[in-house]
């Protein structure tokens, strides 16, 4: 058995140590909110924070969240952080979204981004493309990937 902690629950786990996180939070607890994308970690689409670090779950095994806290888009974006309501609400605001599928990677690694930031600071488009590399989006809403993490962090200030 293995206890996670997930979005501030714990969870008892019996899976082998090496299976990747994304296939215990999607088929053993039911959060599908984390997508799979590829399964080679080289797409953002499963996306999760580790003790605030965003990691691609489906490369990391089990073994590696033992004792760490585990953050899925479901806790991200409930309301309960400031992070994650000013980057969904941005992401409304300019209508990130169009399949959609590679979202909850995308908004996840916004939120681990700009939760690293210094208060107040505001990232350049360069500083926000780097952040943001690894996550691909299939129908090009970069432009306005772009926008809605700028716009997240100002109203972080």
């Amino acid at each position: 058995m293995i206890t996670l902690n997930i979005n501030g629950n714990q969870h008892e786990v019996d899976a082998d140590p090496e299976t990747p996180i994304l296939w215990v939070l999607r088929d053993t607890l039911g959060m599908t909110g984390t997508k799979f994308g590829c399964g080679a970690a080289l797409c953002g689409a499963c996306t999760i924070h580790l003790d605030g670090e965003a990691v691609r779950s489906c490369s990391t095994p089990l073994s590696a969240a033992e004792g760490l806290n585990i953050t899925t888009i479901e806790k991200a974006t409930d309301g309960s952080d400031r992070v994650g309501a000013a980057v969904s609400a941005a992401w409304v605001k300019h209508d990130v979204a169009q399949c959609g599928y590679c979202q909850s990677g995308q908004i996840m690694s916004a939120t681990a981004f700009l939760a690293s930031l210094p208060s107040g600071s505001q990232p350049t488009a360069s500083e926000i493309d780097t952040a943001m590399e690894g996550n691909i989006c299939r129908c090009g809403t970069y432009v306005r990937i772009r926008a809605a993490v700028a716009d997240a962090a100002s109203n972080l200030v």
